[in-house]
């Protein structure tokens, strides 16, 4: 998930500076429907990297390599089928979120060329959930950095030189995500083939999927909730014009940055604490926890910091005028939300521990219900306050769902983990 996030924020980077404010603003509006898609392919890296990671703690090397291949078979099966839905649909949803007219266009191209690299984003997460499982987290880093920065270059290249528009930035993510999924895939197999098992190797199992997707699916479930969230959010925001819509995508790629960030610091959490439960080590998921609170804490703070301080200069990143209702929208937008950062450590740190856990149905309710909250009050402040009532929503959803998560993991992981009993 995390490399798409970097890819969109490059190609809302280059489209507001190099095309303007329409094409900034085209792209924001489709990110929103792609989160549909990114919400199925977390959903793949999570089931996959869980159950991997908990047959590699209990060393039971044969069992995980199915674990493997089992999740990159189901994932090309899923990943085909949501490429015929997008292909299909991507149009009509542009339309269901009240796109504007200026912006139909760009927002379809972008759409079309972004569903046809599916197959490259589904693998790539798959295949990063399964280094993190393994305990290798730099080499996921290491394509993801020069990946995303390849991504600017051909940005750049794509629409400066060969004048391509909103296409180029399109056309350039999907070479730039191809070359870093091929390159990742050759890696892992690699990786996975050099640990050593026993017996014959099994391809794919049934039984393995059915584990995979108990993980799977209430992540897909969850995370498709939020991304229908966001579309409707996004709807909201429509109504309010093109210079609002482009304000509140450059403000979206910056808060998209820190919660990409905490979002995959969350996976290796749920990886940690899966391999300590295959292990038998249950006393160290209550140990995890405040580690992965200082560790998220310490980031969340610094970007409260920076986007208080700064905020303007970084969203200037993405526009040419330092003044107007665009750059007004994306600060006001970034100086009502940061404030509440620290809540999203406490948060997700639980949510990670509780899915690494197997406690799915605990996690999804502390997510739905930030989520819930964050749809209904943002239709109504904006109604009331306007649109920057919308932006008031974040606070109190993050805020009811960081208590929930907080009473799961005092009622549940930590009361087992103290009396170190079998999660």
């Amino acid at each position: 998930m995390r490399i798409q996030q970097f890819y969109n924020i490059a190609d809302s980077l280059v489209a507001g500076k190099l095309i303007g404010e329409n094409a900034l603003a085209a792209v924001g509006n489709s990110y929103e429907i792609t989160l549909i898609f990114l919400a199925f392919s977390f959903g793949c890296n999570i089931g996959g990297s869980v159950i991997v990671s908990r047959y590699f703690g209990a060393k039971d090397y044969n069992t995980m390599k199915t674990a493997v291949s089992t999740a990159l078979i189901g994932t090309v099966v899923l990943c085909g089928a949501l490429m015929a839905v997008g292909l299909l649909g991507c149009r009509s949803l542009l339309v269901l979120i009240r796109t504007p007219v200026e912006l139909m266009a760009d927002s379809a191209e972008y759409l079309d060329i972004y569903t046809l690299g599916l197959p490259f984003l589904f693998l790539y997460n798959v295949a990063t959930g399964i280094f993190t499982a393994l305990g290798d987290s730099r080499t996921p880093f290491l394509f993801l950095a020069g990946s995303s920065t390849a991504n600017i270059a051909v940005d750049v290249l794509f629409v400066a030189a060969f004048d391509m528009g909103v296409a180029g930035v399109a056309w350039a993510t999907f070479l730039c995500q191809g070359v870093s999924c091929v390159l990742s895939l050759w890696v892992v197999a690699r990786r996975v083939r050099a640990v050593p098992s026993e017996g014959e190797r099994v391809w794919f199992s049934w039984k393995m999927l059915g584990q995979i997707a108990v993980v799977a699916i209430p992540s897909i479930l969850q995370q498709s909730f939020v991304s229908v969230g966001n579309i409707i959010i996004q709807s909201v925001v429509n109504s309010f014009g093109a210079s609002v819509i482009a304000g509140f995508a450059a403000a979206t790629k910056l808060n998209n940055v820190l919660i990409s960030s905490l979002t995959t610091l969350g996976s290796g959490i749920s990886n940690y604490a899966s391999q300590n439960l295959g292990a038998g080590k249950n006393e160290r998921v209550k140990a995890g926890f405040g580690a992965g609170v200082r560790l998220l804490g310490s980031i969340c703070l610094c970007f409260t910091a920076l986007y208080l301080l700064a905020g303007r200069q970084l969203l200037m990143l993405f526009m040419n005028s330092p003044t107007g209702e665009a750059i007004n929208t994306g600060l006001t937008f970034l100086q009502t939300i940061a404030p509440f950062y620290l809540l999203l450590a406490f948060k997700l740190t639980s949510d990670g521990l509780m899915r690494g856990c197997g406690m799915m149905g605990r996690f999804m309710a502390t997510t739905l219900s930030d989520l819930f909250l964050r749809v209904v009050l943002a239709m109504l402040f904006s109604r009331w306050l306007g649109v920057n009532g919308t932006w008031l929503s974040w606070p109190v959803g993050w805020f009811v769902g960081t208590v929930l998560s907080m009473v799961f993991y005092r009622t549940s992981i930590y009361r087992q983990a103290e009396e170190k009993t079998t999660l």
